[in-house]
């Protein structure tokens, strides 16, 4: 792909993937312009602030609530990431309405917008909550998935692909729990929920490319699942706080013990790669083959935090947690 040709959007544009996501298209790809599509003038402005202030970056204040202003900033759009969502757990648990509007219609906005735009490319970010979800903010995810894959049926002589990224937990995102560690580490007490919890982990900077590598590889309908390492949540208290007391306070509603990426009924249609699995759509018009060189999978295979051969060492988390802060 001529990145120097594409001209690219990402909705949600000043969250913290939006962010980097920025900051490495800019500096290494060069697109023909970038967009951030966000409905936060402060944050955007804080961007500009902090340096992202490019001649190829603009700007555009809009929520994907609102498909006409959707499909006004997506006019001349090759490329499409949608990163927008509620995304905190007890907030969306709080507030199901908004979660639903934001999660499943804006998602739903964004597809037809993109329809109709003629967009070449759309991939939506996903969470491994969306597997067997437990809660809210997981099953809007979910059905946020389902909505992308299958709008290729609806594409017909258009040239839109659309497809989803399916990882764990972000080192360092708003609202995860190492900045909640590193502010509870002043106190000399950190508070977990449940000392068997595991999650997967990756840094912000390994998700953005990734992202971009999908944008590059994708064929329309695929949920890209990258390989990650896992780690308890005691290990992670012991990598940010050190020496600090570590209480258990119980685990809180919508959350589970271990999360998934991708499930025994999902391994039918997943195949492996070297550093990622790839989830085919079981539809008729997806074409077979599509990732040919991929591996299935075994009949029991179920991709889970607590179950992941792959572990991140203390001083690996260490280190990316101070790189981070």
């Amino acid at each position: 792909m001529d990145w120097s040709q594409q001209v690219v959007m990402v909705t949600g544009g000043t969250g913290s993937f939006g962010r980097r996501f920025a900051e490495i298209l800019l500096r290494e790809y060069a697109p023909k312009k970038l967009i951030i599509f966000s409905r936060d003038e402060l944050k955007q402005h804080e961007m500009r602030c902090a340096g992202l202030d490019h001649r190829d970056l603009r700007y555009f204040i809009g929520d994907v609530r609102d498909v006409d202003r959707l499909r006004r900033a997506m006019k001349g759009v090759d490329i499409v990431v949608h990163a927008a969502a509620l995304k905190q757990v007890p907030a969306c648990e709080y507030n199901p309405i908004e979660a639903v509007l934001t999660n499943v219609m804006g998602g739903r906005n964004v597809i037809d917008a993109a329809l109709d735009q003629d967009v070449g490319r759309v991939l939506a970010l996903s969470t491994d909550k969306a597997v067997s979800p437990v809660n809210l903010y997981g099953a809007t995810k979910l059905v946020s998935e389902k909505l992308f894959v299958q709008a290729n049926s609806y594409r017909g002589s258009g040239a839109t692909r659309l497809s989803c990224v399916r990882y764990g937990n972000v080192v360092g995102s708003r609202g995860s729990v190492i900045p909640l560690f590193l502010e509870q580490r002043k106190t000399g007490r950190l508070t977990i929920t449940d000392r068997r919890m595991t999650r997967f982990w990756l840094t912000l900077e390994r998700g953005v490319r990734f992202v971009i590598r999908c944008l590059e590889q994708m064929h329309g309908g695929e949920i890209f699942v990258p390989k990650l390492p896992s780690m308890t949540l005691t290990a992670l208290a012991q990598a940010v706080g050190g020496d600090c007391q570590v209480d258990e306070i119980g685990i809180r509603p919508g959350e589970k013990l271990h999360e998934c990426l991708i499930s025994e009924d999902e391994n039918r249609q997943a195949l492996e790669l070297d550093d990622m699995f790839v989830i085919r759509p079981a539809h008729s018009w997806w074409a077979e083959e599509n990732w040919r060189h991929g591996r299935p999978v075994a009949e029991d295979f179920r991709y889970s935090s607590d179950r992941n051969e792959q572990r991140l060492t203390i001083p690996e988390l260490r280190a990316a947690v101070e790189g981070w802060a």
